[in-house]
């Protein structure tokens, strides 16, 4: 990894935002990167090197401060959605049920042997997709209260989960992992809460605003790594650390300002660090010498809307539980924890990936659905995710 190789993935990182520029197609603009990706790396022509330490060590930091983000963003301090908490609840463990029995169908029919990996694939849904598209196009009304904290649950479930199915072998010492991740997640909270309360946040904040010193950025990244680092210490995935922080700022309630220095910082570069590094290790060419594992990733993809729509035993709207389908930090997550592991047949990681975005095109499609069947707000606000708190946040 080079600089001219590094000007080459944050510019080819690009085509995201150009693939998703048009609004009424819901495109995720990973959709890009990962397939600028694709074309630079094993599949194409081979200019990107994914084993690369460095270029791995950027994507990991990238792939931290992506799942920070996603966990930022599920709104755990709305009051609504602690009212909505039982039927998502139950939507989330018929969705997991079904998940469950379907993947045993797919074990049984290609014999892979990960039937707990694709259940908890099928039975997970991102709130980083799910709940920029309900905000976008101003979806509202009980039905999408009622999503969010489904979406939420299972997001969180999953991503615990996914170290545990990835690697059964090692479930015990995962297990054990993930704990000490969550434990420390929760102290970090803790923390916070007790910062903000005290008004040493609130000083601190002042004083990094006047002085331009962004100490909040600071203490965050420092946070972040300091998770990382145990969880890599643990076995278990980076992503549970970062999901983890993410949550407990949005507990406390993230500022503005550390939303917006976030999401430059995520968005503008290492986040695409990380989904171009993703696409470059997938070799989509194993895809066609073992048609197999194309069958499987559209397995996955039908089965993780078949899935999703259990949500209608429990009277929820079609176009709904087709929304909360769209997933892609799991799959991500487990294409990239599962190469590194070497768990994963060549060509499988690929049929992860390739089940997630049928997921996605499904949940477009969906979300126009429910706009046309009246699913919106009133006026007076947009969308349910239009009232984040601009309040309390980290230390800093």
């Amino acid at each position: 990894m080079s600089f001219t190789m590094l000007a080459v993935v944050v510019a080819v990182g690009l085509l995201g935002p150009a693939l998703a520029l048009r609004r009424g197609w819901h495109v995720p603009v990973v959709l890009g990167e990962l397939t600028a990706g694709v074309l630079l790396g094993r599949t194409g022509i081979g200019y990107l090197t994914a084993s690369d330490a460095r270029f791995a060590f950027l994507a990991d930091i990238g792939f931290g401060l992506v799942m920070f983000v996603a966990g930022t963003h599920v709104p755990v301090r709305d009051e609504s959605l602690r009212r909505a908490i039982r039927p998502g609840l139950l939507r989330a463990v018929l969705t997991g049920a079904l998940a469950t029995a379907l993947a045993f169908v797919l074990d049984a029919v290609f014999g892979t042997g990960h039937v707990a990996l694709y259940a908890v694939l099928m039975a997970s849904s991102s709130a980083a997709l799910i709940l920029p598209i309900i905000d976008s196009l101003g979806l509202g009304g009980r039905p999408v209260t009622e999503l969010l904290p489904q979406v939420a649950i299972a997001d969180a479930t999953c991503i615990v989960a996914l170290p545990l199915a990835i690697d059964p072998p090692h479930a015990g010492r995962a297990a054990l992992g993930a704990l000490a991740v969550i434990a420390a997640g929760v102290v970090v909270f803790f923390l916070l809460d007790k910062a903000e309360r005290s008004g040493v946040r609130h000083r601190v904040h002042t004083v990094s605003e006047d002085r331009r010193f962004a100490v909040e950025l600071r203490v965050s990244l420092v946070v972040l790594f300091a998770l990382a680092g145990l969880a890599t210490a643990v076995h278990v995935s980076i992503m549970l650390a970062g999901f983890v922080l993410g949550l407990a700022v949005a507990a406390v309630g993230e500022p503005r300002r550390l939303a917006r220095q976030l999401f430059a910082l995520t968005e503008g570069f290492l986040g695409p660090v990380f989904f171009v590094w993703l696409g470059a290790s997938l070799d989509l060419r194993e895809l066609g010498t073992k048609p197999e594992f194309i069958a499987v990733g559209a397995g996955l993809g039908v089965g993780a809307v078949i899935s999703h729509l259990s949500g209608m035993l429990t009277r929820q709207p079609l176009s709904m539980g087709a929304l909360a389908s769209a997933q892609l930090g799991v799959p991500v997550a487990a294409a990239t924890v599962g190469t590194s592991l070497h768990v994963l047949q060549p060509g499988e990681s690929s049929a992860l990936i390739l089940g997630a975005l049928i997921t996605i095109a499904v949940s477009a499609v969906a979300g126009g659905i429910a706009v046309r069947h009246g699913l919106v707000a009133g006026k007076a606000t947009k969308g349910p995710l239009n009232r984040r708190p601009s309040g309390p946040g980290p230390t800093g």
